[in-house]
């Protein structure tokens, strides 16, 4: 397997220049006795000669014209360096980095790793006290900078790297106007590893992009759709059914659930083949998001979400929209034959090949079938069985020039979201309760109570 080796050669005025860049490339290559990959990371462009008036890149020439194997990181910033550097190494596939570098810099190039990298990379480092010059000589090596002074300039590196597209969002037409809201794809951001790129919106130490680079992606977003980016809050998935009523208590460490009845406050749920839920109630101005995979879904956490706009803000079922994002049809999606049983008993729409040894499974039908039975109106709920309105239902795993997927993608995979607000002037005018209990010609006229509504539903086979 092949290595690779990062060298720091931020001497401004180093001079013995040209022996300096010599031994340590000497060094690195008489460590390994397998492939090898090295990166000579040099200062800015303004430091590009030493103090003899020697040109670094005709040295480069000189010494390592017949290597391959040796590239040269000396662009405007260190910051482009080190993420130029980062796309040679997810090119290659690979997780551990060695780093020659001084005792004095090493706290600098971890700033820029903790920017730039996650924990799905390894960096050994091999430093001395100064990497000195043959003969003795000391270089002249600069400071290493702030850590903030790190953190601005890779901020501004990011914001002014161009997107991959255009960023686009899907918005339902059961959702009133009173509310904001939209489900990205995966197009308009800067994430460049192929199951992520581009719009990739979330950051884990199990994939390759750093949270300052989702962050890039998450403004950029929120510049299209209208948000201040640290408003937004995105559950924190536990494929379960906890909901966080916020405004009523803390945080919780992790839940699949928010709701809330504060204005101005973006409330988020991620999706890769698992649904994106937003809830919203016109009548008593309350939002919802949820996360649902399989296990959330036979957890219930949608109705779980419904439930807690009831409780904690006097929501009633019947004034609830509920509208399912991109997520992964039963035309992509299996399971073991004991799962898909789960589901089965639900309905046995739900699971159309039981016979087979993986059947496919409709976590979306199943999701509709248990709002309903809780009071949901069918009429509420936006899904792919709706077919005279604009889909937003479609399938995560079908589409991949418009999704991410965990399903088609593997574990490096990227998260597209739903997220949803409400104004914070409270200016727009909401349906009445009364327009929200009699749906149309197929509802019979419905009585709210404290508890729920009496309704002929017309997808009552599945009440």
């Amino acid at each position: 397997m092949s290595e690779v080796f990062i060298i720091d050669l931020i001497h401004c005025r180093c001079p013995q220049h040209s022996s300096c860049v010599e031994r340590q490339v000497k060094s690195v290559t008489g460590r390994s006795d397998v492939g090898f990959q090295i990166y000579l990371l040099f200062g800015p462009h303004g430091q590009r000669c030493n103090a003899n008036g020697e040109n670094k890149m005709y040295l480069l020439e000189t010494f390592f014209s017949q290597k391959t194997n040796v590239h040269v990181l000396d662009y405007t910033t260190v910051t482009e360096s080190w993420y130029r550097f980062k796309l040679a190494v997810d090119q290659l596939d690979l997780r551990t980095v060695r780093v020659f570098t001084s005792k004095k810099r090493r706290p600098m190039f971890e700033a820029y790793i903790e920017q730039l990298f996650t924990e799905v990379y390894t960096f050994e480092y091999i430093t001395s006290n100064d990497l000195p010059c043959p003969g003795h000589v000391q270089c002249d090596s600069p400071l290493a900078p702030p850590v903030s002074e790190v953190r601005e300039e890779v901020r501004s590196f990011l914001q002014q790297l161009p997107a991959k597209g255009d960023v686009t969002i899907l918005r339902s037409t059961f959702i009133s106007d009173c509310f904001s809201h939209g489900f990205t794809t995966r197009t308009g951001g800067i994430s460049s590893i192929s199951t992520l790129s581009s719009l990739n919106l979330f950051s884990s130490s199990r994939r390759r992009d750093p949270m300052t680079l989702v962050a890039e992606n998450i403004r950029r977003l929120a510049q299209k759709a209208g948000f201040y980016p640290r408003r937004l809050h995105l559950v924190k998935v536990n494929h379960s059914s906890d909901v966080w009523v916020m405004g009523k208590e803390d945080e919780p460490h992790d839940y699949d659930g928010i709701v809330t009845n504060q204005r101005g406050v973006v409330i988020a749920a991620p999706g890769a083949d698992c649904m994106p839920l937003l809830f919203t109630d016109p009548v008593a101005r309350v939002i919802g998001v949820a996360h649902a995979g399989w296990k959330g879904t036979l957890m219930g956490v949608a109705m779980a979400t419904v439930n807690a706009m009831v409780m904690g803000f006097g929501s009633r079922a019947c004034d609830v929209t509920v509208v399912i994002g991109p997520s992964v049809g039963a035309c992509c999606f299996t399971l073991e034959r004991e799962q898909a049983a789960d589901f089965y008993s639900i309905h046995p729409d739900c699971v159309p090949d039981m016979a087979e040894t993986r059947p496919h499974v409709n976590i979306r039908l199943a999701t509709r079938i248990l709002l309903q039975r809780e009071g949901v109106l069918p009429e509420r709920i936006h899904d792919d069985t709706v077919t005279d309105r604009p889909s937003v239902t479609l399938c995560t795993s079908c589409h991949p020039e418009a999704f991410f997927s965990h399903v088609r993608d593997g574990l490096n995979f990227g998260t597209q979201i739903g997220f949803l607000w409400m104004d914070e002037t409270g200016t727009t005018d909401c349906f009445s309760s009364s327009e929200h209990c009699i749906l149309n010609a197929h509802l019979a006229i419905s009585v709210c109570g404290k508890v729920a509504c009496n309704i002929k539903a017309v997808h009552s086979r599945y009440d």
